[in-house]
């Protein structure tokens, strides 16, 4: 029953309609309310509507921009670092020579006395002596790239402390992670314990192939030991042949 006809059947019967008497202010505008008589309470306050954004769509949003790693960053963190106290002796950061896209990564000890001057790895006698090796190979300085376990030159030339190498290998590995390299020869006693966490003398380290990262090793002896051992050459030899032989082995797999 629409509402005419409703009316018509009261108003028939005798019964009054009710009529609304009062017309509320539109929601926009609730001013009337302050002059109702009889009305004590404080005027109505409309509450704001927060404006929400709509939500982005995911192939707008951006991921984070990671900062790529590159030689002249790492370079020059090296030559600034100041995370151990061999910074206070130094004469200047050795940071490494050679080939910086090369397939052989040789990694020393530490520098010495000359490369401490001269800013560069394997200079000297020893130096003279492992360019040689490496030349028996069919190798060139220009073709590998050598690093140091430590950046500075510990006092005298002693042994690195554990806490030197911790502050400096974070270097080495953003070099060898630059390099990529196809195989590490490990130069020296020291050199070999540190890269296979290890204590175990290097005279039983040598003579086999290791992984690090997936990466083969070679454990070879130092120059500089060499240089006093004569007799110790015939060994370090037989290890270089076998690195270029698991060298040739990975060339060839590839």
């Amino acid at each position: 029953m629409d509402n005419t006809t409703r009316l018509q059947y009261l108003e028939a019967m005798g019964i009054e309609s009710w009529q609304l008497r009062y017309t509320p202010p539109a929601i926009s505008d609730l001013s009337g309310f302050q002059n109702l008589k009889g009305l004590d309470a404080p005027p109505v306050e409309i509450p704001e509507i927060p404006v929400i954004a709509p939500p982005i769509p995911p192939e707008v949003i951006q991921p984070a921009m990671i900062p790529v790693d590159n030689w002249d960053t790492l370079q020059q963190e090296v030559a600034t670092c100041r995370q151990c106290g061999l910074c206070q002796t130094r004469t200047q950061t050795v940071f490494g020579s050679g080939n910086k896209n090369p397939d052989w990564l040789f990694i020393g000890e530490a520098p010495g006395e000359q490369e401490d001057l001269q800013g560069q790895p394997f200079v000297g006698a020893a130096g003279a002596l492992l360019t040689e090796m490496l030349r028996a190979i069919g190798l060139k300085r220009e073709d590998i790239f050598i690093a140091n376990i430590l950046k500075c030159r510990p006092p005298g030339n002693r042994d690195p402390h554990v806490d030197e190498m911790n502050a400096c290998r974070p270097f080495l590995n953003r070099q060898i992670a630059l390099i990529q390299p196809k195989i590490i020869v490990a130069v020296g006693r020291i050199a070999a314990q540190q890269l296979l966490n290890t204590d175990i003398a290097i005279g039983k380290l040598r003579g086999k192939v290791y992984e690090v990262n997936n990466t083969p090793l070679c454990v070879f002896y130092h120059p500089a030991y060499l240089l006093r051992s004569l007799s110790q050459k015939a060994k370090a030899w037989q290890d270089l042949q076998l690195a270029l032989k698991t060298y040739q082995e990975i060339k060839e797999r590839k």
